[in-house]
């Protein structure tokens, strides 16, 4: 009887932490980009008095704190791992995407309730200098996003922060189309229609970093991920008699676990055919970490709520 438990993530650390670093050099370029520009938008659509462009504005300004906030997780996820905290800190780049997601839902809804006050009361504003500021905005938005973008960084941190550039890649195109056609016709309702559509863009952004964010946090199974395939396969796997209590999951992104008991044959060597399981796991499904407990038929049963794997042809009733 044996009961191995094997981790073999030293080159997932490795790689995670060359990530890491990429990605926070691009946060803090964008971070500074942002910053700078925050107060002229903010200024910008105060005084003109646009919504389209207080909307983008308002966006930025969430911006700068939600770049802030994805920078403090890259920090602090690289924070070494203690007895305590056997996982260090990484879900703490999970927990500001999941802000970050959050603040987009909320300027959507700021978005729509201005909107619809501004269909029954639109104000005058100034075409001018609306389209002058929302040009600049624009620049600095698209090479935000350019820097963002080339890290190719895999961290649903940094999909956060770069979807929160992107609606505001969005909302400068919004706010410069509201500003042409109001300078061409006069059309002021063009503001808080096109304000209205930007809205929508950017909670649309905001759905699937939420529900990703939130699935990690749940332990749920990894996208692309099948935990039944996964049962199935390492049932088949020459050698094994059951797969049981299989559990898959997320540390942080790009970083898939799994846990599982198995039991194989009386006269199998144990650790010959976890290391078999391991293969498979690695090749077939990218999951490099894993716990395997392995013992040999009889010794150890499933629990009663467990779900179980057997070899294809077998009775799970038998």
């Amino acid at each position: 009887m044996a009961h191995p438990h094997h981790e073999d993530h030293g080159h997932a650390h490795e790689a995670h932490d060359h990530g890491r670093v990429a990605d926070r050099r691009a946060l803090a370029i964008v971070f500074a980009l942002t910053s700078v520009f925050m107060v002229t938008e903010v200024v910008g659509g105060l005084v003109t008095g646009s919504l389209a462009l207080l909307a983008d504005a308002g966006h930025m300004l969430s911006d700068a704190l939600s770049l802030g906030v994805a920078l403090f997780a890259v920090w602090l996820a690289g924070r070494p791992a203690t007895p305590n905290r056997s996982f260090g800190y990484k879900r703490a780049e999970i927990l500001a995407a999941l802000f970050n997601g959050a603040t987009l839902v909320a300027i959507s809804i700021w978005i729509f309730v201005e909107a619809y006050r501004r269909f029954f009361e639109p104000p005058e504003i100034l075409g001018g200098w609306m389209l002058a500021v929302a040009t600049l905005g624009l620049v600095v938005n698209v090479a935000g996003a350019m820097i963002l973008w080339r890290s190719g960084g895999e961290s649903l941190n940094l999909q956060g922060a770069l979807r929160h550039v992107l609606a505001d890649v969005l909302g400068s195109g919004g706010a410069i189309a509201a500003a042409l056609v109001i300078l061409a016709t006069g059309w002021r309702y063009a503001d808080p229609i096109i304000s209205v559509l930007i809205g929508l863009l950017v909670l649309g952004s905001s759905w699937r970093l939420v529900r990703d964010s939130t699935n990690i946090l749940l332990e749920g199974t990894p996208p692309g991920i099948d935990a039944g395939e996964v049962g199935r396969s390492m049932a088949g796997v020459p050698g094994v008699s059951e797969v049981h209590d299989l559990h898959v999951w997320t540390i942080t992104s790009g970083f898939p676990a799994l846990a599982a008991h198995v039991l194989v044959g009386r006269d199998e060597d144990c650790h010959a055919r976890r290391r078999d399981l391991e293969e498979v796991l690695a090749r077939e499904y990218g999951i490099e970490h894993t716990t395997l407990q392995v013992d040999h038929l009889g010794d150890h049963h499933a629990t009663l709520y467990s779900l179980r794997f057997l070899p294809r042809g077998q009775n799970p009733d038998c």
